[in-house]
């Protein structure tokens, strides 16, 4: 059985990354866990960059937390100026591997507020009448009338970034 810690407790992030590794590798056991770790960067990233870096820091510090896990992977949200969209790190024997999410275009009135200094998920809780839909399925959720999910759209990164570990002699 392997252990794949996931940097993050968000219930949406932990699903997401459960649902990848057991496609990607149906013969294998893993046992998938969250835990706080530090981004390093503010709560709501407003680049590419600044977000990358985020995912990184949080992979770097559930390492330094749990030495022995087998994977750790560190996702990130942030905003890519009139889009969200998140980064996967995922970190197997000190090797790094990332891929980046779908995006998504946000309203106007959502993108002031968050250059006003508000988060995401607190503004799609307040223009859908919602409480903690960053923790379900996000604005993703949101904004597609559930077609799709923020768990959905990450495990589809979270797959890509899994590439160099499903291939390791290509990479």
């Amino acid at each position: 059985m392997q252990t794949v810690m996931v940097a993050s407790t968000n219930p949406a992030k932990i699903a997401a990354v459960r649902d990848a590794f057991t496609l990607v590798f149906p013969e294998q056991v893993f046992t998938v866990e969250g835990i706080a770790a530090l981004s390093g960067v503010r709560d709501q990233p407003l680049t590419c960059d600044e977000t990358l870096l985020g995912a990184k820091n949080r992979v770097r510090h559930c390492r330094e937390q749990c030495p022995n896990a087998d994977f750790i992977v560190g996702l990130e949200a942030g905003i890519d100026e009139k889009f969200t969209f998140a980064w996967m790190v995922i970190e197997h024997q000190g090797k790094m591997s990332e891929s980046r999410s779908a995006s998504l275009p946000l309203p106007p009135l959502a993108l002031e507020k968050i250059h006003q200094g508000m988060e995401l998920g607190d503004i799609m809780d307040e223009m859908f009448n919602q409480q903690n839909v960053k923790q379900k399925g996000g604005a993703i959720a949101m904004l597609t009338n559930h077609l799709l999910t923020r768990s959905s759209v990450y495990q589809q990164a979270l797959i890509l970034a899994l590439i160099p570990f499903i291939k390791p002699e290509l990479f």
